[in-house]
């Protein structure tokens, strides 16, 4: 349950998906989300790094941790899921 709260912090899950590729940085992340004040996007941040699913990058940015990749991996299948309901005739 800890996760899915956690997770279900609003802009969490869209940070985690931002961080598929590359090491973006705070910057890259707020113009990503847009609508995302830097308040909360350094909340967001603090929380997944204190919950071991982001780091800071090599370059100054945030990165995905091995648990973070793995994160993102078990939610491969809610993300196709995703993609054939957005398709579904209406």
């Amino acid at each position: 349950m800890a996760l899915l709260d956690l997770l279900g912090r609003r802009w969490a899950l869209r940070l985690v998906w931002e961080m598929r590729e590359g090491n973006p940085t705070f910057r890259a992340l707020q113009e990503r989300c847009s609508g995302l004040s830097p308040t909360v996007l350094n909340r967001r941040l603090g929380e997944l790094r204190e919950a071991g699913i982001v780091a800071r990058g090599e370059s100054a940015g945030y990165a995905l941790t091995a648990e973070g990749k793995e994160l993102l991996a078990a939610l491969a299948p809610l993300h196709d899921w995703a993609e054939r309901w957005a398709r579904r005739a209406i």
